[in-house]
């Protein structure tokens, strides 16, 4: 993605291409050639007494081929924030999978499988150790290597899983990659805060983050402050009444330092891609790290276009299909 750049007719300049390059892709590029993927869902009780939801890709459709062998390699997809399975990203890396005969699993942060979750707790973009539970039980159940793809948020968490592993990351996964990650977390939730931004972006969050919030405290009344969080008009004022506390943060501005991945990067020891555009509309270009801060094992892919989870290519309307081919490239050779 290096020499990536948008098609001509979804440019723009200054923040207008990050936008359109961002809603575009998301909405109505193509993100699969043939049939949709199926999945197949496994349901896992946590170590706390909770679950999660995790999609397998079955071969069921003719077109998609035989299904891979068990020592095949397997793909780990985290979503980013509201995400799921059916994210125009994540089909699109399974359709990759499938083309390629590969292993794909996209486990689901709690509550955002279609069903709310159970504990006094939800995500959030530091969950490694969420992460690292996942990783070991699909690691205990494969036979071939396994990779991990995390976009947004969740590259951001795994990046998290692999700062915090240091040397034994490697017997989980050959390699990581996060996607449009916020790496500095106060300077994407500063950029999602206003303008366009928060009218846009952080209002289409608030619209499932809140109401999923207000079952919760229906789940488990008392947990938080209600008028509070209805008033939260940003990122930051929903995670200073819900994601903080209910994760062991003292507020939103504890809660992003902790959790953002840029600080320790130069602490991973698995070969790790980290991509992201220059004009992204929720993580800054002035945010994000040089080559000399981040260690060896990292590789940074910073292309002047694509904006957030977007990188289109082809003609109108384009399609999604470049993003995984290219980092799916990248990390092949770390097989």
């Amino acid at each position: 993605m290096l020499g990536y750049r948008a098609p001509r007719w979804l440019t723009g300049s200054g923040p207008v291409g990050g936008n359109v390059q961002t809603i575009w892709p998301a909405l109505f590029s193509r993100r699969f050639l043939g049939p949709a993927p199926l999945y197949a869902r496994e349901r896992w009780t946590t170590p706390d007494q909770d679950f999660v939801d995790i999609d397998r890709l079955v071969y069921a459709e003719p077109s998609a081929g035989a299904a891979p062998p068990p020592d095949a390699p397997l793909l780990v997809l985290f979503h980013g924030l509201e995400g799921s399975s059916r994210s125009h990203y994540a089909e699109a890396f399974a359709h990759w999978a499938a083309r390629h005969r590969w292993h794909y699993a996209v486990p689901h942060f709690r509550g955002c499988s279609g069903e709310l979750n159970l504990a006094p707790r939800a995500y959030h973009s530091g969950d490694h150790e969420e992460i690292g539970w996942m990783l070991a039980r699909l690691r205990e159940a494969h036979t071939g290597p396994m990779l991990a793809v995390g976009v947004s948020l969740g590259g951001n968490a795994l990046l998290r899983w692999a700062e915090e592993a240091g040397e034994t990351a490697a017997r989980s996964v050959r390699a990581v990659c996060a996607i449009s990650s916020p790496l500095d977390l106060a300077a994407g939730g500063a950029a999602i805060g206003r303008g366009f931004n928060r009218l846009v972006y952080s209002r289409m969050f608030l619209n499932t983050m809140k109401p999923k919030a207000l079952r919760k405290l229906a789940q488990h009344p008392g947990l938080f402050d209600r008028e509070r969080l209805l008033a939260a008009r940003t990122l930051y004022e929903f995670d200073n009444v819900f994601t903080a506390p209910l994760h062991g943060f003292r507020d939103t501005d504890d809660y992003w330092s902790r959790a953002s991945s840029k600080p320790l990067l130069h602490r991973i020891r698995v070969p790790a891609l980290v991509l992201n555009a220059l004009n992204d509309p929720f993580v800054p270009a002035a945010s994000l790290p040089r080559q000399d801060q981040v260690g060896e094992f990292v590789t940074l892919w910073q292309p002047p276009h694509g904006g957030h989870v977007g990188f289109p290519s082809g003609h109108w309307p384009g399609h999604v299909l470049t993003l995984p081919e290219q980092v799916l490239n990248w990390m092949q050779k770390q097989l």
